[in-house]
C-alpha cells in the first residue's frame, strides 16, 4: 500500500514540476520574453535545468507546450455570452467587451505564438485555427446584418470586423498607438457600428 501512495506522490510531484515549468515560461512571456531558454525557465520555477529537460525534450516543446497550456487556461474567456442574441448596440458592446477581455489575457501569448510560427508548423497551424474560430464568432454574433447583406457585401464587412479586431490589431492600438483599455473599446465600438448598422 506504501508502494501506491509512493508512486501516486511522485506522480503528483511531476505532473507539479512539469506545470510550474510551463507557468514559468507564460510568466516570462507576460514579461517580454518572448524566447525564453531552459536555462530561464529552470531558474524562474525553481527547478533544475535537467528536470526540465526530463519533462520537455527540447527548447520547442516546452515553449510550445506552454502556449498550449495558456490558451487552454483562457479558453474560457473566447466565449460571448448568448451569443447572436439582442439588439445589435448591445451586441456591439457585449462583443467589443469579451474580445478585449479575451486580448489582455492571451497578449504575451499570442506575440510568442507569432514568433514561433515563423519555424514551427504546429503553432502556426493552431494560430489559423484560433483565427479561424474568432472569425466564426463575428459571423454568428452579427448574423441578422450579414445575412441582410449580398454574398460579397457580406464577406466583405465580416473581413473588415476581422481586421479591426484580431488579436494583431488589438495589440497594435494598445501596444504601438498607446491607446488605453477604454479608447480602444470606444474605437471599435465606432467602427463596428459604422460597419455593421443597416
Amino acid at each position: 500500500m506504501s508502494e501506491v501512495v509512493s508512486d501516486d506522490g511522485r506522480v503528483a510531484r511531476r505532473d507539479r514540476n512539469r506545470l510550474a515549468a510551463l507557468d514559468a515560461v507564460i510568466e516570462l512571456f507576460a514579461e517580454g520574453d518572448l524566447d525564453p531558454s531552459p536555462d530561464e525557465v529552470a531558474n524562474r520555477s525553481g527547478l533544475s535545468l535537467r528536470s526540465v529537460y526530463r519533462y520537455y525534450e527540447d527548447r520547442e516543446t516546452l515553449l510550445r507546450a506552454a502556449i498550449d497550456r495558456h490558451l487552454e487556461q483562457v479558453r474560457p474567456l473566447a466565449l460571448i455570452p448568448a451569443i447572436g442574441q439582442g439588439p445589435l448596440d448591445k451586441r456591439i458592446e457585449r462583443f467589443v467587451t469579451c474580445r478585449l477581455r479575451l486580448y489582455e489575457a492571451i497578449a504575451a501569448a499570442a506575440r510568442a505564438s507569432r514568433v514561433r510560427a515563423i519555424s514551427d508548423e504546429i503553432v502556426r497551424e493552431q494560430l489559423e485555427v484560433t483565427r479561424r474560430a474568432l472569425r466564426s464568432q463575428i459571423e454568428k454574433h452579427f448574423a441578422p446584418e450579414l445575412d441582410a447583406l449580398d454574398g460579397e457585401r457580406s464577406r466583405s464587412r465580416v473581413a473588415a470586423a476581422d481586421a479591426l479586431c484580431e488579436i494583431e490589431s488589438l495589440d497594435h492600438y494598445r501596444v504601438h498607438r498607446g491607446f488605453s483599455s477604454t479608447d480602444t473599446h470606444a474605437l471599435l465600438v465606432d467602427a463596428l457600428t459604422a460597419l455593421l448598422e443597416p
